[in-house]
């Protein structure tokens, strides 16, 4: 039974993650480079980490989420100096396959199980448990991390090997940030024929065209809210790594080249600290 759980990154949905583990009975040790962030779990009585490395001592499951800072994986503090054998430990962030697959490796040299997970959602999705959690390694190894990753997640599938979670959170990136790109384009669009993005999207709801992300998103932009639940600079990051890897396979993603720039833009000219939906301040501009 796990019961010692070490939690490394408490960025935007880690920190919700961390705190609703903290509604069980797990003994929880969390770590980030942010102070402000340990403060928050501090708080809910959780016991602090001085380092990655300390964090993951002594556990039955670490999960790790954190942008490519690899320092906290891989260095001197990291994760892997202070993790023990028999420990599970889970990545949850969303990296190149070549970082994913260095993780397994290293996993297996100190026989630690690994399991890859990439999170789909925003920090609302983290914050009420209504996460998608995609897994790729050992089916039973994920079994065992079903009950702690029911505490944030909702939808939780097996997606195959080591390294199949991540091609095809790839597949999700691609198609999430042309949606958002194709939903400020007709925003803007109607706008400038006279409509107010109310009327467009009572509109778009009502049809074929109807999506989640479209009516959460398209009222964000409505009402002028583009405070930060998944920020646009790391979709802008996300994409890169789509066009990476479609470069590697030898195809033409024509839709994901302008998209790509476009967030790239909007990057340069400061919006990628805010929503991912404020991509449409760039087409506006």
């Amino acid at each position: 039974m796990l019961k010692k759980i070490g939690f490394v990154g408490l960025g935007t949905v880690g920190l919700h993650m961390a705190a609703n583990l903290t509604k069980s009975d797990y003994e929880l040790t969390v770590y980030d480079q942010d102070p402000q962030n340990v403060s928050e779990l501090a708080k809910l009585g959780v016991t602090v980490g001085e380092t990655p490395m300390a964090t993951a001592k002594g556990k039955d499951l670490v999960i790790v989420i954190v942008p490519e800072s690899r320092h906290l994986v891989f260095g001197e503090k990291g994760v892997l100096e202070g993790i023990d054998a028999g420990t599970i430990m889970v990545d949850m962030g969303t990296h190149c396959i070549e970082t994913i697959e260095r993780m397994a490796e290293e996993c297996a040299k100190r026989s630690v199980s690994f399991l890859e997970a990439p999170v789909w959602g925003s920090k609302e999705h983290a914050a009420n448990g209504l996460l998608t959690i995609l897994a790729g390694g050992d089916e039973s190894l994920l079994g065992r991390c079903r009950e702690p990753f029911s505490y944030f997640g909702l939808n939780i599938i097996h997606i195959g090997k080591i390294g199949d979670a991540t091609r095809m959170k790839l597949i999700v990136n691609l198609l999430q940030a042309e949606m958002m790109q194709t939903l400020s384009e007709g925003l803007v669009f109607g706008e400038k024929m006279g409509f107010k993005p109310d009327k467009i999207l009572e509109v778009l709801d009502s049809g074929g065209v109807a999506s989640p992300l479209f009516h959460s998103k398209g009222r964000s932009i409505a009402r002028g809210d583009f405070s930060r639940n998944l920020a646009l600079k790391y979709v802008h990051r996300q994409m890169q790594r789509v066009l990476e890897q479609a470069d590697k396979l030898k195809i033409d993603l024509p839709s994901a080249k302008t998209v790509t720039a476009v967030y790239g833009k909007a990057v340069e000219d400061g919006f990628g600290e805010e929503d991912f939906c404020a991509v449409i301040k760039e087409l506006r501009k």
